[in-house]
């Protein structure tokens, strides 16, 4: 992907068998073109915001969903989502937590700080693999989002 390509979906994921998993079922779903992958939260708040080695990419070109993992090194997944959600300019970029997390605790911080869905991994990869395929088709093709003003 070039640097000014539209992004489509942002994975944030640590996890290398779940980034496979993840990326596995994109590909099985057809919609494998146009992700960028962060690996820890810094690195996808630089995505996102246009910071650091992303300081030339255009916010417009940001993306249409993100899917964050709830455990992320350096700056965790509910810190990121609140960043993104206080934001004006990303605020309405939808926010999909898909982590292993069942703890009631998390779900509901999640939810006060805006996330649009709270999905838990299944393990078992047919399940995963038709939940990120129905998630993706809602969000990256149903779904409209308003245009960015940056």
């Amino acid at each position: 992907m070039n640097e000014s390509s539209i992004v489509e979906l942002l994975l944030v994921e640590d996890n290398p068998q779940d980034l496979e998993l993840a990326l596995r079922a994109l590909r099985k779903a057809n919609l494998a073109n146009n992700i960028h992958i962060a690996r820890d939260g810094e690195e996808a708040e630089e995505f996102i915001f246009c910071e650091g080695k992303h300081a030339k990419r255009k916010m417009t070109d940001g993306p249409k969903v993100i899917l964050l993992d709830l455990k992320l090194p350096k700056i965790d997944g509910l810190e990121l989502l609140k960043m993104i959600k206080k934001d004006p300019r990303t605020r309405s970029i939808p926010v999909i937590m898909l982590t292993s997390s069942k703890e009631q605790s998390d779900v509901i911080e999640s939810y006060n700080l805006g996330v649009n869905s709270y999905i838990v991994k299944p393990v078992n990869f047919e399940r995963f693999s038709e939940a990120v395929s129905a998630l993706s088709l809602y969000w990256l093709l149903l779904n409209e989002l308003p245009k960015p003003d940056a």
